[in-house]
């Protein structure tokens, strides 16, 4: 899996019987380890009674972690989990599916599997936010009130606003884009694929935005080099990658580490590129740039959309008013106890929270217990002084069965989770098979409140 001249995918059917032994065996080693690592939080010995109303807007990684933490902790609580999507997504798993190591249902399962007892699912989105009035309203119009209210709603991809972009194109035209979804992250596969049976030029990019998962713009140029080099067809590609600002991650050593792996893939880096259009028939991009505008050919692009709050959000008096997450919407919160500045009974989790990091699953383990254990102090007539420290995960992917273990803080400090075992800025195997392998079930534990 190592050799740079491989052109097999790295798939189950590909190993031998000692190869998956030993991927099983490391698998486990692994999930193992993570499990003793990771901290948990202390729970209450009784759970607290209560009859209070809460309300979690968004049932994604954050809403469900939330729910089942406060249905765990708390008695007698009328807890209400509004959104109207069925099925639930392993947003972390789009980036193996987008690679052709996973298959499409690796990602897809059902909001109702996670659901903890006790707990009323509404199948609506909350359409208007009423933090004065102490209620949300949902598509319908039905109103639901509350004494606490956790907005967990995610944000919104927003295709529109490149300039002739549209999701109907993902997969045709040499277009990729792994975010909007399992069968975007197929379609992208299969035309990346398509572009590393035959090279030519790849174009790689992030938008200006706060953006959820920073890492995976540098993990599919890194997947594609890769492949391209596995095929032969190395020799007859031109890889770039258009950073929207003078640096590759927002973690400087990272960056560096970064920008050292594309020199010594022949990776081009442009920086201050920002997607503004896209001509399909033509296979060109526009990006802004510091002196006007640049067009690039393109034989495949990896499109990723600029990202903001849900209209809902944005349009409620809860987004920040000024500062560098007010044009988004980002909820302003507090970046250590994630309760809202302005609404004492308001808490942001995941991607919605306007704070300096956290758009990942990874962000939503750490910051889920924080907002509930505020929440459940509140009503016991104590204070909580847990704090979310701005910790987030990258498993940054720099080639197939390699990886490097990325943890970093508000501080852009390295907060290795397996310090002398894992080194952070070391592409390992051990890395990799935690994302392929060991991360899901840590992940589908989070929803249940147990990680």
């Amino acid at each position: 899996m190592t050799s740079r001249t491989n052109g097999m995918q790295p798939k189950e059917e590909a190993l031998t019987p000692w190869m998956k032994q030993r991927r099983l065996l490391m698998s486990a080693g692994v999930a193992g380890a993570m499990a003793a690592a990771m901290p948990r939080p202390a729970r209450s010995a009784a759970r607290v009674e209560t009859n209070a109303r809460i309300v979690i807007a968004g049932a994604g990684a954050a809403g469900l972690s939330v729910a089942s933490r406060l249905a765990a902790g708390l008695e007698g609580a009328r807890i209400t989990l509004i959104d109207a999507r069925k099925a639930h997504l392993y947003q972390p798993g789009f980036t193996l599916v987008g690679a052709g190591i996973k298959p499409r249902e690796y990602v897809v399962s059902r909001t109702a599997d996670y659901l903890p007892p006790g707990v009323q699912l509404v199948a609506e989105r909350v359409a208007e936010f009423d933090p004065d009035g102490n209620k949300v309203v949902t598509e319908s119009g039905a109103s639901y009130g509350y004494d606490f209210l956790i907005v967990a709603t995610g944000l919104q991809l927003e295709y529109g606003l490149i300039e002739g972009m549209d999701v109907g194109l993902i997969g045709k035209h040499g277009i990729g884009s792994l975010y909007n979804g399992p069968d975007a992250a197929l379609a992208t596969w299969e035309a990346m694929s398509a572009f590393a049976d035959r090279g030519g030029t790849g174009i790689f990019l992030r938008p200006a935005t706060e953006m959820k998962c920073a890492g995976a713009p540098l993990k599919y140029a890194f997947i594609t080099e890769d492949y391209l080099t596995r095929r032969g067809r190395r020799g007859q590609a031109r890889i770039v990658y258009n950073a929207h600002n003078k640096e590759l991650f927002s973690v400087p050593i990272v960056s560096e580490k970064v920008r050292m792996l594309f020199q010594q893939r022949d990776v081009q880096v442009n920086y201050q590129r920002v997607l503004k259009a896209i001509d399909p028939g033509r296979r060109t991009a526009t990006f802004s740039t510091p002196d006007g505008t640049e067009e690039q050919r393109y034989d495949f692009i990896h499109v990723i959309p600029p990202m903001r709050a849900p209209e809902a959000v944005r349009n409620s008096p809860l987004p920040w008013r000024s500062g560098q997450w007010a044009a988004e919407g980002w909820l302003e919160v507090d970046r250590g106890t994630l309760r809202h500045m302005r609404y004492p009974n308001v808490f942001g989790v995941g991607d919605v929270a306007g704070v300096p990091k956290g758009k990942t699953a990874a962000s939503v383990k750490w910051q889920a217990p924080v907002a509930v254990d505020h929440i459940v102090a509140e009503i016991r007539g104590a204070t909580s002084q847990a704090l979310y420290t701005g910790y987030t995960s990258c498993p940054l992917i720099t080639r197939l069965g390699r990886a490097m273990l990325v943890e970093f803080d508000y501080q852009n400090n390295l907060v290795p989770s397996f310090p002398g075992v894992i080194a952070p800025l070391e592409e390992l195997w051990i890395s990799w098979v935690m994302k392929t392998a060991a991360l899901k079930p840590t992940y589908l534990s989070m929803l249940r409140g147990r990680a």
